[in-house]
């Protein structure tokens, strides 16, 4: 009866992931995918659903962690609900990006070590390119680019997206 009980309170617990899991036939050549909607729909891999993942495919919970460790798309610490995405390619590393991500930290008082706002509304993140060399330094917000980035602008975006300033153009 006791194992009955918290078997029904995990059930519940992970309704999100079992309907991902279902959608998937619980088959473990769908793991990526499966991880992918997880992550869409936590923002990030928890360890305790990696480990359920793991107990409902019938693997190691070290196959489902290698899985989401090997991929640079998935990750184990929350993110913000947006996503700042710095441009640090050679375009953008050459005009200035390690100013821009310096001023992008400081609008969001984010501290040495920290890449997550604690009301985890935002993640700062450097890539390699984001493929706007014409408009460097550049930077994306989710999925909008924002070119020739400067202190200002980048105060300018973070007021808005903060929701206390004028909308600043994306290109």
């Amino acid at each position: 009866m006791e194992i009955e009980k918290e078997s029904l309170v995990l059930s519940r617990q992970f309704e999100k992931v079992n309907a991902i899991l279902r959608k998937y036939s619980h088959n473990v050549d769908n793991l990526i995918a499966i991880l992918q909607e997880i992550q869409s729909e936590y923002r990030y891999l928890p360890e305790e659903i990696l480990t359920y993942v793991a107990t409902a495919l019938q693997v190691s919970p070290a196959h489902v962690y290698g899985v989401a460790t090997f991929y640079a798309q998935f990750s184990l610490e929350p993110k913000g609900e947006h996503i700042i995405r710095v441009c640090d390619g050679t375009a953008c590393h050459v005009k200035g990006s390690a100013q821009i991500l310096k001023a992008v930290r400081e609008n969001l008082g984010l501290r040495e070590g920290e890449n997550t706002t604690s009301d985890l509304m935002f993640t700062v993140e450097t890539v390699a390119c984001i493929g706007a060399c014409a408009l460097a330094p550049a930077l994306m917000v989710d999925e909008e680019v924002y070119g020739q980035m400067d202190e200002e602008k980048v105060q300018q975006l973070v007021d808005h997206l903060l929701g206390e300033g004028e909308k600043v153009d994306a290109v």
